[in-house]
Order: structure tokens, then sequence, then C-alpha cells
């Protein structure tokens, strides 16, 4: 609310104040609000420019006008009297030019780096997967993961295309990852930036490990090619997948546990329960207590590339 006032105020003030003491004419009260306009404008600009980009338009301005510089010392030691001349009179024009162009470029360029003013493992770039299986927003909730997220903008595009997609499942996935991101960028727990960098590569994961390796930083995936193609990078890959694996508990043959039997097992009298983290445990006899929950006591435990599998008895 303050800053409409202030604005109200300047595009009323310029033109009284222009009426009032330069000139009372209808010309002299439109310049008045033409300057509160340009006043209004610049403040609503610097607004939503970052402090960082202010200083990466100032550094190519200097760099331009000292090229200017080096060009007009060139000419004045080069002794041609027409190019001297020719100079003279395109001086100002060159100078400006130079100048536009040292703005420009700096700031375009500064789109690479938009958000990474340093490098480091603080740093973790996130793929495609991490995105669309969501998980990552929980880690980052129970502050799991800190330092700043760096999502590529190749990956919010793939994203956006697959959100496009005809086929539903695809487009079901495309806008999950969509909504992860907007989760992600709303959380006061982490940093969460958006970087155009990028960089040759003849696969997508190949292309996700040497982003995060140009950045010293690590990768954030479920993908099991990312996994593999930073292990050979020497780039940390934080696999979701494998923590999963990780954090699973620990049962050994003799233990007894309460289970939910929940279903009919493939063989006779078997029955179907699964503990919190979804391993599938197979109660024997335990057919006949569909529905309720028992004791049973682990009498095998059988991993299999899917995951694990534990056998127990009814006690």
């Amino acid at each position: 609310m303050p800053i409409w006032i202030f604005r109200i105020a300047t595009l009323t003030a310029f033109p009284l104040l222009t009426y009032t003491f330069i000139n009372r004419d209808y010309r002299t009260t439109l310049g008045g609000l033409l300057c509160g306009a340009i006043v209004v404008a610049g403040e609503v600009l610097f607004k939503r420019l970052r402090l960082i980009k202010i200083m990466i338009a100032c550094t190519g301005l200097l760099l331009g006008y000292m090229l200017f510089i080096l060009l007009t010392y060139g000419v004045v030691r080069f002794e041609h009297q027409e190019a001297l001349n020719w100079w003279k009179m395109y001086a100002y024009d060159i100078k400006v030019a130079l100048l536009l162009f040292g703005v420009i470029a700096s700031v375009w360029k500064s789109r690479d780096l938009e958000g990474l003013s340093y490098k480091g493992h603080h740093l973790k770039v996130v793929d495609l997967s991490a995105l669309v299986d969501g998980r990552i927003v929980d880690l980052c909730e129970i502050n799991f993961l800190s330092g700043i997220l760096v999502l590529p903008v190749f990956v919010t595009d793939e994203l956006n295309q697959m959100a496009a997609s005809s086929d539903p499942l695809e487009r079901a996935r495309g806008s999950r990852g969509l909504d992860v991101v907007t989760r992600l960028q709303e959380l006061k727990e982490i940093t969460v930036r958006i970087t155009n960098k990028n960089v040759k590569a003849t696969t997508r994961a190949e292309q996700i490990v040497k982003l995060a390796k140009s950045l010293d930083a690590e990768v954030v995936t479920l993908d099991f090619d990312v996994t593999k193609a930073a292990l050979l990078q020497n780039v940390i890959a934080l696999n979701i997948a494998d923590l999963t694996t990780a954090l699973k508990p620990v049962v050994l043959p003799g233990e007894t546990m309460s289970i939910f039997v929940m279903k009919d097992g493939k063989e006779k009298e078997q029955g179907i329960g699964y503990l919190d983290d979804g391993t599938m445990v197979v109660v024997e006899d335990g057919r006949k207590c569909i529905g309720k929950r028992v004791e049973v006591s682990v009498y095998s435990i059988l991993q299999t590339s899917s995951g694990r599998m534990i056998f127990a008895r009814m006690k």
C-alpha cells in the first residue's frame, strides 16, 4: 500500500510543481506528468531487478567504456588523418554503441549462471526422475537436504513437454513434476535456483552429470543411469531410491514382529502382509488369519532385484 501512495503522489506532484513554478500551460503540465511517469517506471524496473543484475550491468558498462578508450588510443597512435577525422565524427555514436553492447552482453551471458554465483557441494542439481517422483519435497521439509537446489531449464522444459503430451500417463507425470517444482519454490527450508546453463552431451543422464561437474555440485536423482554416469565422472549422486533401501529396518531370522495379513499367497495356506516400508512378508499358515494382525517369527530373508522378501511362521 505505501508504494502505491508514493506512485500516486509522484504522478500528482510533478505536474503540479511544473505548473506552479515553471509555466502555467498544458505543455509544461504534460512534461511534468511525463517526468513523474519516468520516475515511477524507474522505481518499478529497479524493484524487479536483483542487485546482482545491476552490478553485472555496471560491469558491462565499464568494460564497454574501457574498450572505447583503447580504440581511441589506437586511432590516435595510428596518426592517420583521415581515420582520425572519421573517428572524431563518429566517436560519440561508437561510444554509445560500445556501452550498450557491454551492458547487453554482460546481462545476457549472466543468465547462464543465474543464481549460481559460486560453486561447491552446497549446490544440488535435480534431475527429471527426482521431480516426477516427488519425495524430494519431503526430504527438504525435514531439512534432510540442505544447500541450494539447482533446476536446469532443459529439465523444466521437458516437464512442460510431458505435461502437454497426448498420453494420459505421460501428461500426469509431467503435471506432477511441475507441481513438485512449484512446491519446492514455496519451501522456506531450502533455496531453489533455475539455471539456463547448458552443456553438450549425447544423453540426458550425461548432460545432468556434466552440468553438476561444471558446478562442482551433487546430483539428486532416482535414475540408475544418472547414478552410473555420475560414478564414471566422479560426481556425487544422491539417489533417493538407494536412501529408501538403506533406511529399511534390519530384520534378522528368529526375530518376532506383528504383521497384518492382507491376502493369500501363491502357495497353499500362505498369507501375505507388508511392513511400513512396503517390504512383503510371506506368512506360513497365515491364510486363515487374513484380515487380522498376528505375531510371527522370521525364519528366512530373501533379497531380490525388486527388494526384500521376508518369510515368517505363525507363533
